[in-house]
């Protein structure tokens, strides 16, 4: 008895998992486009604070560093414009 009722749990997982997967509600869609953006810099990868944008991040003579900084208009952060 034990065996059979562990056999259909296991047949039950993967149906009730499929299910799941299609239906997302609205609030879970809103969530992921409200996501913000992530600037890779030479410390490491941070977001990107409100009201500023990812940039390429250059050095001091204008060569690309290969990183992002968070540009917000007036200043920047993690690294040169």
């Amino acid at each position: 008895m034990k065996v059979l009722a562990l056999t259909l749990a296991l047949l039950a997982v993967p149906a009730v998992a499929q299910a799941a997967s299609k239906h997302v509600s609205h609030a879970a869609r809103a969530a992921y486009g409200s996501q913000r953006e992530i600037a890779c810099s030479v410390v490491g990868c941070m977001p990107v604070p409100p009201g500023c944008h990812r940039a390429t991040g250059r050095t001091f003579d204008g060569t690309p560093t290969g990183f992002d900084i968070a540009d917000c208009g007036r200043y920047t952060l993690y690294g040169i414009r």
